[in-house]
């Protein structure tokens, strides 16, 4: 598939979540009785306008969005002008366009969940890594086990194991796992997890881990070791002997494979490595692997009611999941804060890598992103006039005066144009070095 389009799909779709965003001001307008003088697509020069009733409607040069110019925005001496409207009816225009984003956000991300997908499924699933002080570690569950069954619950794909572990509220689970190709019945309790607000038992499951490697082998001699699981080879995603073996032969006479490994070193859940590193391909590998019986790629598309609930409780979890991307915002600011140019980037290696129905899931992020980020309670954004106004209302109606207005609005503007720098800056210093995202 080629950049270029995925790009002009990713500007198609910032733009409509832009427009969008702008017609929740407008239609929010409209709703409180306040004149709305134009509504542009597009940024000038003007190319046309056409006017119905009250509003000019015109289609500008610029396709980077649109803009609402309601009658005396700025100015409270407008008589039915927004700035001369009651604090409640001003929150509730600022509020509409992020409210049209978080909504669109919804409906992407169902979209996205609706989409037939290639999803693993197998016979099980496998324990890579088990937390220390675990329900799973007390219950004796170790590396290279496979949870065959929970309670009544056959595993096929991890999923399955989310979804039993927090069946019943995290009551007492009955686990059915091979252990070697022997049948075990173990009992643990789930704990909560504040942060995700789930049931865990406390693993890592993948779908294979490296038995053992010969000793003086090009596997070792790379650094693969004994626990490790194979998640791709050249690009290519390994998941059974029949699949690693094709990626090995991927590479041809260039006598190197690109292998990417999940590692984890003896520290607490949710610490895991992705080790990359190159192998020589002349001779075999050396390497023993266990993998989960019947493991293959199936399509699968969830049912609408699903993904319905799927969209809206990634939506409920976007709070915890900024909170858990705290460490990684604090020490790679570039890769965590992005814009415009940014997204886009990651949009592209996001498509490139995993298809086009990703374009669905990065609109639904970006949407969410745009909605959060006008909810800062800083001017000019949305956030900052519904500060505003939620102020005078609890002033019941007392009016900021005029001065600090202005001073306020003028910081926030300095400091939005500074912020936007930077981002641009970091974004554009990111391609120039050749960083990717994933």
């Amino acid at each position: 598939m080629g950049i270029a389009f995925i790009i002009l799909v990713f500007v198609g779709v910032l733009f409509f979540l832009i427009t969008c965003h702008e017609l929740g001001h407008f239609l929010a307008c409209r709703r409180a009785g306040i004149k709305v003088e134009e509504f542009g697509i597009g940024f000038p020069p003007r190319l046309f306008a056409l006017k119905r009733g009250e509003t000019e409607y015109s289609i500008n040069l610029l396709p980077v969005g649109a803009f609402v110019r309601p009658l005396g925005e700025n100015d409270p001496a407008v008589p039915g002008g927004l700035a001369g409207r009651g604090p409640w009816t001003r929150m509730g225009v600022y509020f509409a366009g992020p409210l049209v984003n978080a909504f669109l956000a919804f409906l992407f991300l169902s979209a996205f969940f609706m989409v037939p997908m290639k999803v693993l499924h197998g016979n099980g699933a496998m324990i890579h890594y088990v937390s220390d002080d675990s329900p799973a570690s007390r219950a004796s569950l170790g590396s290279g086990d496979i949870i065959l069954r929970v309670g009544d619950r056959e595993i096929h794909k991890w999923e399955d194991l989310q979804d039993a572990v927090n069946r019943d509220g995290g009551s007492e689970k009955t686990l059915i796992i091979d252990r070697d190709g022997e049948e075990l019945e173990v009992s643990l309790k789930p704990e909560i997890d504040p942060d995700s607000d789930r049931y865990l038992i406390g693993v890592i499951l993948c779908w294979g881990v490296v038995a053992g490697i010969e000793e003086g082998s090009p596997a070792e001699r790379a650094g693969i070791r004994p626990g490790d699981t194979i998640l791709g080879i050249n690009h290519r995603s390994v998941y059974d002997e029949e699949s690693m073996t094709a990626a090995i032969d991927s590479a041809g006479d260039s006598g190197e494979l690109d292998m990417v490994l999940l590692r984890v070193d003896d520290r607490e859940i949710g610490s895991e490595d992705i080790i990359e590193l190159t192998v020589e391909a002349r001779a075999p590998l050396g390497i023993s692997n266990r993998w989960v019986d019947g493991a293959a790629l199936v399509s699968e598309r969830l049912p609408v009611w699903e993904a319905f609930y799927r969209g809206g409780d990634f939506m409920v979890h976007i709070p915890s999941l900024i909170k858990e991307s705290i460490p990684m915002i604090r020490d790679n600011p570039d890769l965590a804060v992005v814009g415009p140019i940014g997204a886009g980037q990651l949009t592209v290696e996001t498509v490139s890598s995993g298809g086009y129905a990703n374009v669905l899931f990065m609109g639904g992020l970006i949407s969410m992103g745009l909605a959060l980020f006008n909810f800062l309670p800083i001017p000019p954004l949305d956030g900052g006039g519904m500060s505003i106004a939620l102020i005078e209302g609890l002033r019941r109606g007392k009016r900021i005066s005029e001065r600090t207005t202005h001073f306020v609005y003028a910081v926030g503007t300095a400091l939005m144009i500074t912020l936007f720098v930077v981002i641009f800056y970091l974004d554009i210093a990111r391609l120039i070095q050749g960083e990717d995202f994933l």
